[in-house]
């Protein structure tokens, strides 16, 4: 891993750039994040991590403070993609808010004729817990940037009995996490593993990312 003032980086300098978002309550090193930039860096693929205002000045102050804002989390994302080479060259996604913000950017930006190449979301935020009757998609519609949603199959935001009724358009793919949580982690009854539902899920973002060509 390596690191600038702005951004942490895993994988080769030459690899496909995926560009990952942290969540609302977790830093761009947290183990989630690290688990993840590095596997996918494990596969040849060059990623880049940031934060958003609020958790840089958490980091900085060390006192805890809410997530900004859509509007600035939005110009940050947008920040991050022009600083990195521009939309064309991208694909770009998060962890839970991360994700869901770099979707309504994916969304903006294909409005604009200038779509990123893909979008990929780990525990896409799809209501928040216990609040299934304000679903999240709306900016989803007429969306045709290829995506891929890795979710846990009973993800308290999104489990798989709900979102799988939901009309998403045929462009977001799914890769759902045999009995994961929001973290795509399983209960031990499952018979599965954290690392198990870990691996699964990086073996399919790879191969998402590393099929766009």
């Amino acid at each position: 891993m390596s690191g600038g003032s702005d951004y942490l980086f895993d994988g080769p300098d030459k690899g496909p750039l995926f560009i990952f978002a942290h969540g609302a309550g977790g830093p761009m090193d947290s183990p989630f994040m690290e688990t993840f930039a590095q596997g996918l860096g494990n596969k040849g693929i060059r990623v880049a991590r940031f934060e958003f205002p609020y958790m840089a000045k958490r980091r900085s102050t060390g006192k805890k403070r809410p997530p900004d804002r859509a509007p600035v989390l939005q110009s940050t994302w947008r920040t991050v993609i022009t600083g990195l080479g521009g939309p064309e060259c991208l694909v770009i996604g998060g962890k839970s808010m991360g994700g869901r913000i770099a979707s309504m950017v994916a969304a903006e930006l294909q409005a604009e004729g200038t779509p990123v190449r893909g979008l990929a979301c780990l525990g896409y935020p799809f209501h928040a817990a216990g609040r299934s009757d304000m679903v999240r998609i709306d900016h989803f519609a007429g969306f045709e940037t290829p995506a891929l949603i890795l979710q846990g199959a009973r993800d308290s935001m999104g489990w798989y009995d709900e979102v799988s009724q939901y009309p998403l358009p045929p462009s977001v793919g799914f890769h759902w996490l045999d009995d994961g949580d929001h973290d795509l982690k399983p209960r031990v009854l499952s018979g599965r593993t954290m690392r198990q539902n870990h691996d699964e899920a990086i073996d399919a973002l790879a191969a998402f990312i590393l099929g766009l060509g």
